[in-house]
C-alpha cells in the first residue's frame, strides 16, 4: 500500500470533497479520484459514498480513517527523530564563546535533547580549514572590512555586527566618555595578546599615524582584564566579550572604526539542524546587545576577541 494514498485519503475525509482536498495537497481533482480508487481497490472496500456535493466517509471509510491518522502520526513522528539525532559539531572563536555560543548551545540543546553538541574553539582562519574538511559542521567567525572571507566556498549566514570598544580601568581619566577617539589615547600603554593578538591594534593605530606602546603581552582574555583593571594599560574588546568582563572595567566604542561582522558559516545550505542552531545564534545575539550607555562592562553584550582572525 502506498503511505500517500493514506494522506489523501485523510484529506478527503477532512474536507469532504476531491476537489477541496486536492488543493490542499497541490493534486488535481482526477489524481486525488485515482489514488482514492487505487485506495479502495488496494482494501477491497469502498471508503467513500460519492454525492453531487461531495463525498462521506462509509462505515468502513471511518473504521480505516483512525488506523490512517494513526499510521500518518507516526511516520511524522519518525521523520522528525531521524533528522532530530546525531550530532552537530560545532567551532567558533573565542570571545564568541563567553557569551553567545554557550547561550545558543542552551537554547538549542532544550529543543533538541537528542543531538550532541560539540565545540571546537580556534581563530577564523583554522575554523574554515576545519569546515572545508568536513571536521566541523558549522563555523562561527569574523571579518573585518577589507578582509573579506570566502564567500564562494561557503555559505556565510549573517549574525551581528561587532563594533570595537576599549576597556579602560573604572579610575581612567576618560572612563566616562560615551565614545573615544583613537587619537585621544595617544600615549597610553595597551595590553595584548601574542603572538598575533596585537594586528588589530597595530592596524588601528597605522591608519591615524600613530604607534601604539604595548606594555604588556598576555595571551589569556581573563589576565588582559587583570592588568586593565590594576591600570596598567587599555585593551581592545569586541562588544561580544563585553558581558563577560570584570565589574572594575569600564567600556567605551571608538568612534569611526570598522566594525566586525560576525558570521556562521556553512559548506553548503544550511541542513534543519543547522538552520535551527543558526536561530538560536541569532536570537541569543539579540537579546545579548551591548549597550552604548557610558558604563561598566555591560553582561548583557556580546562578541570576539580583539584581533583573534
Amino acid at each position: 500500500m502506498d503511505v500517500s494514498w493514506l494522506e489523501v485519503f485523510a484529506e478527503v475525509a477532512a474536507r469532504k470533497t476531491f476537489t477541496a482536498a486536492g488543493e490542499a495537497l497541490g493534486y488535481t481533482q482526477s489524481a486525488v479520484s485515482r489514488q482514492i480508487a487505487s485506495l479502495e481497490g488496494e482494501l477491497g472496500v469502498a471508503l467513500f459514498d460519492r454525492h453531487p456535493r461531495g463525498v462521506e466517509l462509509t462505515e468502513e471509510g471511518r473504521r480505516l480513517l483512525e488506523h490512517a491518522i494513526a499510521i500518518l502520526a507516526r511516520l511524522a513522528a519518525a521523520r522528525h527523530d531521524l533528522h532530530d539525532v546525531g550530532q552537530l559539531r560545532v567551532g567558533a572563536f573565542d570571545t564568541a564563546d563567553a557569551d553567545l555560543v554557550p547561550r545558543a548551545m542552551a537554547a538549542f540543546g532544550r529543543a533538541h535533547p537528542s543531538v550532541l553538541l560539540s565545540l571546537v574553539e580556534s581563530t577564523t582562519s583554522p575554523l574554515l580549514a576545519r569546515l572545508r574538511t568536513g571536521e566541523i559542521d558549522l563555523a562561527v567567525v569574523s571579518a573585518y572590512p577589507g578582509r573579506p572571507l570566502e564567500a564562494d566556498r561557503f555559505t556565510l549566514h549573517h549574525l551581528l555586527d561587532d563594533p570595537l570598544l576599549v576597556a579602560l580601568p573604572a579610575g581612567h581619566r576618560l572612563a566616562g566618555r560615551t565614545s573615544l577617539r583613537l587619537t585621544e589615547l595617544e600615549g597610553e600603554s595597551w595590553i595584548e595578546g601574542f603572538p598575533d593578538g596585537s594586528q588589530t591594534l597595530i592596524a588601528l593605530h597605522r591608519r591615524t599615524g600613530l604607534r601604539p606602546r604595548i606594555a604588556f603581552a598576555a595571551r589569556e582574555w581573563t589576565a588582559k582584564q587583570g592588568f586593565v583593571a590594576a591600570g596598567l594599560g587599555l585593551a581592545l574588546v569586541p562588544s561580544l566579550a563585553a558581558g563577560a568582563l570584570r565589574p572594575d572595567i569600564m567600556l567605551a566604542p571608538l568612534e569611526d572604526e570598522p566594525t566586525r561582522t560576525v558570521y556562521a558559516a556553512t559548506r553548503k545550505s544550511a541542513s534543519p539542524l543547522q538552520s535551527e542552531f543558526i536561530r538560536c545564534l541569532r536570537e541569543t545575539s539579540v537579546a545579548g546587545r551591548w549597550s552604548s550607555a557610558p558604563h561598566q562592562a555591560d553582561h548583557r553584550g556580546h562578541e570576539e576577541h580583539l584581533g583573534a582572525l
